[in-house]
């Protein structure tokens, strides 16, 4: 969980699983959103990889990139139960 909380720190990442929201998207389409290089994107993808937020997949030579909804799933439930409201005292847990 650490991993996901790290990858979506950075603005740069949120954007691109803002942009992966709409669908699928090969890393070229992706690069052209932003103004880095496409080293630092690399980087970013990597570490987004790493936390399991996106897939990716060869389709010949391209890289397309999509939303791993498992996790954002998971994370939401991990949220839900860290600020869950217990009635019993008083409305906070």
């Amino acid at each position: 969980m650490q991993e996901v909380f790290k990858a979506i720190s950075d603005p740069t990442r949120r954007k691109v699983l803002k942009l992966l929201q709409g669908g699928s998207k090969s890393a070229g389409e992706l690069a052209e959103a932003f103004d880095i290089t496409k080293g630092s994107l690399s980087h970013h993808f990597n570490i987004l990889k790493a936390a399991d937020l996106v897939r990716c997949e060869r389709r010949g030579q391209q890289i397309v990139y999509s939303l791993n909804t498992t996790v954002f799933e998971d994370v939401a439930a991990v949220l839900l139960d860290l600020f869950k409201v217990d009635k019993r005292n008083g409305g906070q847990s």
